[in-house]
C-alpha cells in the first residue's frame, strides 16, 4: 500500500461515453498500488455509458436509475467505501493519474489534500465572473485563502467526510460546500498544484441554470456557515445610517423625530436580530452530533 493509505477511487460519471473507457484504462494502468478501489457511479446516463462500463474490468459500478447530480454520485461512492481514504476523480478525461497519486503521497497528516488548478483550468468566459464571485465570498466565510474552491480531484479521509455528508448538496457544488466545511471545522487542507486537460466532450453544466443555482449557492453557503458576517455589518450600516440622519434632522430642525430614522433603526435591529438567529440555527446544524 502508497504510504500505507488505502483508497477508494470515486469516479462519477453522467453521459461520458467518449472519455470514460480511456479515462479509466489510463487510470488503471497507473495505479500501482492493488489495494486501491475504483467505484464508478452511473448516474443515470441517457448515452452508452452502462455499455462502456459493462466492458472495463477491475471496477465497481453502482447505477442511479435517474440523474442525482454530481453531489449524489460522490455521497453514494463515500458510502459503499471502507478505505482510510476516498479520492475524486471526474471521468472526462481531464486528470491526470500521476496527479492523483501525488496527492495521496501528500496526504500524510492532512485530512484534505486538493489538487489546485491555478489559472490553467478549463472553463467558458460566462463561468469565470460567477467562479470569481464565488470564490471572493468563500473566503471571505473561512477567513482564509483558497486556492481552488472547487476542483474535482481531491484525496479525503473517509470517516471525516461521512460524518460531514449530511451537509453537502447533491450537485455540482459538493465541492464548494465541502470546502467550506472543513476550513470551518478547522480541519488539515493542502493545496497540490496538479495540471489538468481539456475535458472530452460536452460538460453538463448549463450557463444559466447553474448560473442562478451559484448564486443560489452563495446565500446557502452565507446562511450556513457564518451568517453573522453577513448580517452583522449590513445591520450596523443601517442603524447608523438611522442614527446620523436622525443627529442631522436635530441639528437642523431641532427636537423632531424623523419616520425615516426610526424605521432604519427598526429595521437594522430586526436584521441584526434574525442574523443572531440564523447564527444560532448555522451552529446547531453544524456543530450536531456529527461534526469531526
Amino acid at each position: 500500500m502508497l504510504n500505507n493509505k488505502t483508497v477508494t477511487i470515486i469516479v462519477p460519471a453522467y453521459n461520458e461515453e467518449k472519455s470514460l473507457s480511456s479515462a479509466m484504462e489510463l487510470l488503471k494502468a497507473n495505479i500501482q498500488d492493488k489495494s486501491w478501489k475504483i467505484i464508478v457511479v452511473n448516474d443515470g446516463s441517457t448515452d452508452n455509458t452502462k455499455d462502456v462500463l459493462t466492458a472495463i474490468s477491475g471496477i465497481t459500478v453502482i447505477t442511479h436509475e435517474v440523474n442525482k447530480g454530481y453531489g449524489a454520485s460522490l455521497k453514494t461512492g463515500i458510502l459503499n467505501s471502507d478505505t482510510d481514504f476516498v479520492a475524486f476523480y471526474d471521468a472526462d478525461g481531464q486528470h491526470k493519474p500521476e496527479d492523483l497519486i501525488k496527492l495521496v503521497i501528500q496526504a500524510d497528516g492532512f485530512d484534505m489534500v486538493v489538487g489546485s488548478r491555478g489559472k490553467q483550468f478549463y472553463s467558458t468566459p460566462l463561468r469565470t465572473p460567477g467562479k470569481w464571485i464565488m470564490k471572493y465570498v468563500a473566503e471571505i466565510l473561512s477567513g482564509t485563502k483558497i486556492d481552488d474552491l472547487n476542483s474535482g480531484l481531491r484525496v479525503v479521509k473517509r470517516d471525516l467526510i461521512r460524518k460531514q455528508i449530511h451537509l453537502f448538496p447533491d450537485g455540482f457544488s459538493f465541492s464548494t460546500t465541502s470546502t467550506l466545511a472543513f476550513f470551518y471545522y478547522k480541519l488539515k487542507v493542502k493545496y497540490v498544484p496538479i495540471e489538468v486537460q481539456k475535458r472530452t466532450g460536452n460538460s453538463s453544466v448549463k450557463i444559466f441554470k447553474h448560473g442562478l443555482e451559484t448564486l443560489l449557492l452563495i446565500l446557502r453557503l452565507v446562511m450556513l456557515f457564518n451568517p453573522l458576517k453577513i448580517f452583522l455589518p449590513f445591520s450596523i450600516a443601517i442603524i447608523g445610517s438611522g442614527v446620523v440622519y436622525q443627529i442631522y434632522i436635530f441639528i437642523v430642525y431641532g427636537l423632531h423625530i424623523e419616520g425615516g430614522s426610526i424605521l432604519a433603526i427598526l429595521g437594522g435591529g430586526i436584521l441584526f436580530f434574525n442574523g443572531l438567529l440564523a447564527d444560532q440555527i448555522s451552529s446547531l446544524r453544524l456543530n450536531g452530533t456529527n461534526n469531526p
